[in-house]
């Protein structure tokens, strides 16, 4: 794991110390599951956020907006979080109090056995396939699985409870009375799907279109687990509205090359690694569904390599056809190798037109799309005859007109494996969703779907636009970026320093801060031109929109540069005797430790064009001004 396992404790001990985070009511002992951001992880985070803003919402010109954080009922039943957001829980039969989320508990098990270096291949591909599959489990299967590999509770030893549902959201009453149920919303998805309409009508009624939205979301955790299983959490959500029949996507051709590590479900279920190949082909060969999904993919990749992701540590983990929504065309979850083995830091999900359909039926709400056509086309289409419509209406009670109705508007292609299956077995079973949002599972006969051909002229198209969705955990990646950022610097040969000479690499666009100002003693720091040197550099560099602090501390400029070093600071600037006589002032940067000698009225431009890209520090900086120091 490339060291991440070895550094995870001193890089916790700066986090710590450092305070990039630390635990939320910590000084009354805290609660687990939350966090502080401190002053440099705050200060990352925004960055990182606001360069995620730039990738996806600026550059691809989508939308942006805030919704609520408290959601009422309605809402989320229909969305099906009410009925659907648990995970499994499982208890210790000796000690009740003590319980354990279920899937995480089987992947620690198999983790374990994972470690045994005198497995078969066989061992090796069943341990492999269970642990993936760990999360995809029904009720009754995983149970299953838990008494095969005897699981037991981790600390006593003890056998578990049968699983039960646990519901994730935190509910609370809106209103004195607290006649309304509400909840802390799970994701921000729900917002914009509410919200599509009238996004709709801000881009001109056109389709495609992509809508963002960044914000906390709440989850009552089973079992949370340091910064990587929070209650609360930052996500970045996409919802990018296409056409169902055409999810092609305009600027494909621009990401086709890149090279993305894939791991379909078919190589995950055979115990095979994952495979390098272009996104190009992926979609080509059908591996990736369609080509706005493949194009959402590649962009993730790079946003990730942006930011300071070491790119040969991400890969791309396709959902099993088992833990896959029913309603879902295809999902592919960025995973990102940290001392944790591979962290699932996004989904990309072609969420189909669940949503849309589930709060049109439930709010009754029209939120179709109407396509005017370049020329008239006759669609056929096949509806079930008025017989066997009042045959429906008779088997399924209440809900029959509804169900009916439902049958109706079934794409021809669908009604017509539905025949097959009839014709075949003599009924097929089918998940119909009614006009509240709610579904029932029928079963259709003979009867039911003797159809006839329905032959029409349309000069419009109507459809529930399809969405596919990429949905960004913030602190996971952020937890993954610490991880890739931190080395420690070799100690000088003789050195009796004891603390390890920690370097967080961030790149200059994300860092907490972009610049150090160090005056080289405190002489210069009180001197009346250093002091306007360093006043009127931070003033330039504040002005171009740029974080800048200043140690001015009696260490060493060595000891003092080291523990900027920590916060990742990109870059120093010493204000020296020299600096008092000609205005000039030494430039460092981090990973290198070589310094210019510059004039400090050149500082802020060069941080800004560094920070931006525009310079390169060895192209550029080092061959313009004159070497400091060696």
């Amino acid at each position: 794991m490339a060291g991440f396992v070895e550094n995870r404790k001193e890089l916790e001990e700066l986090c710590k110390r450092r305070f990039f985070f630390r635990q939320g009511s910590e000084i009354y002992g805290g609660v687990s599951g939350f966090f502080t951001m401190g002053p440099p992880g705050c200060a990352l985070k925004t960055n990182i956020l606001q360069r995620w803003r730039n990738h996806f919402v600026i550059e691809e010109q989508m939308m942006e907006i805030e919704d609520t954080h408290i959601m009422p009922h309605a809402v989320l039943k229909a969305s099906g979080h009410v009925d659907r957001f648990s995970d499994f829980l499982v208890r210790d039969e000796k000690d009740e109090k003590k319980f354990f989320r279920a899937d995480k508990l089987l992947e620690d098990v198999m983790d374990e056995k994972l470690k045994d270096k005198n497995l078969t291949p066989e061992q090796v591909k069943e341990y492999t396939v269970v642990r993936a599959q760990a999360d995809a489990y029904s009720k009754e299967e995983i149970y299953a699985v838990f008494k095969k590999y005897d699981v037991r509770a981790p600390d006593s030893g003890n056998g578990l409870t049968e699983p039960e549902p646990f519901n994730l959201m935190f509910p609370t009453p809106i209103g004195p009375a607290g006649l309304i149920q509400g909840y802390l919303r799970p994701e921000t998805a729900q917002g914009i799907f509410l919200n599509y309409k009238f996004c709709l009508e801000q881009n001109a009624f056109r389709l495609p279109f992509g809508v963002a939205q960044i914000g906390k979301v709440y989850r009552n955790e089973i079992a949370p687990r340091g910064f990587t299983r929070l209650r609360e959490i930052t996500q970045a959500e996409i919802e990018f509205f296409v056409k169902p029949h055409d999810k092609k996507h305009a600027k494909f051709k621009l990401v086709k090359d890149t090279k993305l590590l894939l791991f379909p479900s078919s190589r995950q279920l055979a115990g095979e690694s994952p495979l390098e190949m272009t996104i190009g082909n992926a979609v080509n060969e059908g591996m990736v569904n369609n080509e706005t999904l493949g194009y959402l993919m590649a962009r993730t990749y790079l946003f990730f390599v942006s930011i300071g992701i070491r790119p040969g540590h991400i890969r791309f983990r396709q959902h099993l056809p088992t833990e896959m929504a029913h309603y879902a065309n295809d999902c592919w979850d960025p995973e990102i190798e940290t001392s944790l083995g591979w962290l699932e830091c996004a989904g990309i999900a072609d969420r189909a037109c669940f949503d849309l359909n589930a709060h049109a039926n439930a709010a009754k709400c029209d939120l179709f799309y109407r396509e005017t056509l370049d020329q008239p086309i006759e669609v056929e289409s096949l509806v079930p005859t008025k017989a066997a419509g009042i045959a429906v209406m008779k088997a399924f009670g209440k809900k029959g007109r509804s169900i009916k109705e439902w049958m109706e508007k079934m794409p021809m292609d669908d009604m017509k494996c539905l025949m097959e299956d009839v014709k075949k077995n003599g009924k097929a079973a089918r998940t119909v969703t009614l006009p509240d949002g709610s579904e029932e599972e029928c079963t259709f006969l003979p009867d039911h779907v003797v159809c006839e051909t329905k032959k029409e002229k349309q000069s419009t198209r109507t459809f529930m636009p399809g969405v596919v969705e990429p949905s960004f955990g913030i602190d996971r990646i952020l937890f993954a970026l610490l991880e890739h950022a931190y080395y420690a610097r070799p100690k000088d040969a003789g050195a009796e320093e004891k603390q390890t000479r920690a370097v967080l690499a961030f790149p200059a666009t994300i860092a907490p801060y972009k610049l150090i100002i160090l005056p080289q003693d405190q002489r210069v720091g009180r001197d009346e031109k250093g002091q306007e040197i360093m006043r009127d550099m931070k003033a330039k560099i504040s002005s171009l929109g740029h974080t800048c602090s200043m140690d001015d501390s009696n260490a060493t400029i060595g000891k003092r540069y080291s523990r900027n070093d920590e916060l990742g600071i990109p870059y120093g600037c010493t204000v020296d005797f020299t600096s008092l006589e000609d205005s000039t002032v030494t430039l460092r940067e981090r990973d290198s430790m070589k310094q210019v000698r510059l004039p400090a009225s050149d500082v802020a431009q060069v941080l800004h064009d560094l920070c931006w890209g525009r310079r390169s520090w060895h192209e550029d900086v080092l061959t313009k001004y004159p070497s400091f120091g060696e």
